[in-house]
């Protein structure tokens, strides 16, 4: 075949390459619906203002609110024995819950992504179950078990145990709230991945907890700290399920967002506005935090769990 010849080949080899290419950039530049950008501007300018009504705006009076006295008045409220409680008591609450809900979430991700059993699909519904149930209704649940007339209330008085209004029965609440967000992370990650890197470790030797350390947990260490954030962040701004239990207890039993619904019945706004000002910024911290995993990890988070 001569210079030519080959040269012709390798042209017309590549002509329909280059024409899809370049339809494929025309359909990038379009919009999808064919509308003109006068459509887009009006979704765009829509989009903005239901933004800023009910997003940025609340969060701008929040911390105006709060520095409006000063910054001493600030800070004076946010160390007054009460407030200073309510904080200690959410951070407590959080410590516990969150490793909670990192055990139960690896053990139900490795058991649903790496295992077939009867059940599975059950389990996973019950896993979805605070995503669907009141917060109060969950609180209300406890009370109903653990409460002075409850199902095991004689037994737990007559024994000194005291779970509801009191720090047990926050945590018991505030974990069953959050404990979907870890697992429902590395589920589906997890299932994406499948189980051939397991098998391989197993058959050259590993045992089952060396393969978990060495071989699933780096693949889903993303995963997880996403799903962390996501239940560190619930719960310590959870209001329903821990208002039913507490027993709005000043100093002993009030989290932070307790705290903030009595300082404001009260009518004490500044001390409201500032402990509501750290919960303000506790969900900022969180969202940054999730979209810099997002951007900088986005091949190790699994697309479809996102979205809570």
């Amino acid at each position: 075949m001569s210079d030519a010849a080959a040269g012709l080949t390798a042209a017309q080899v590549e002509e329909p390459w280059v024409a899809a290419k370049a339809r494929s950039a025309r359909r990038a530049r379009s919009p999808v619906t064919g509308e003109g950008p006068v459509f887009a501007g009006v979704l765009i300018a829509v989009t903005v203002v239901f933004l800023a009504l009910f997003l940025i705006l609340p969060l701008a009076v929040v911390f105006y609110e709060a520095f409006r006295n000063g910054l001493s008045a600030y800070w004076a409220a946010l160390v007054e024995p009460d407030a200073r409680a309510a904080i200690w008591l959410t951070l407590i609450v959080a410590a516990i819950a969150v490793p909670a809900n990192i055990v139960f979430g690896l053990a139900a991700a490795w058991a649903i992504a790496k295992f077939r059993f009867p059940g599975k699909s059950f389990l996973i519904t019950l896993i979805d179950l605070p995503f669907s149930v009141s917060p109060v209704v969950a609180g209300l649940m406890y009370v109903l078990l653990f409460g002075a007339q409850g199902l095991f209330g004689p037994w737990l008085g007559a024994h000194h145990v005291s779970i509801i209004f009191a720090m047990p029965g926050i945590v018991l609440a505030t974990i069953f709230v959050t404990f979907p967000f870890v697992a429902r992370e590395l589920i589906a990650l997890m299932e994406d991945q499948g189980t051939t890197d397991e098998e391989v470790a197993l058959s050259l030797g590993a045992g089952g907890i060396t393969t978990f350390l060495r071989v699933t947990l780096p693949n889903i260490k993303w995963a997880l700290l996403y799903g962390v954030l996501l239940s560190n962040a619930r719960a310590m701004g959870e209001f329903g399920a821990v208002s039913v239990v507490s027993g709005h207890i000043r100093g002993l039993t009030n989290t932070m967002p307790l705290q903030v619904e009595i300082l404001y019945n009260e009518y004490n706004l500044q001390a409201a506005f500032a402990v509501a000002s750290l919960l303000a910024l506790l969900a900022l911290v969180t969202l940054a935090l999730k979209t810099v995993l997002e951007a900088r990890f986005n091949d190790a988070l699994p697309g479809k769990a996102r979205g809570h």
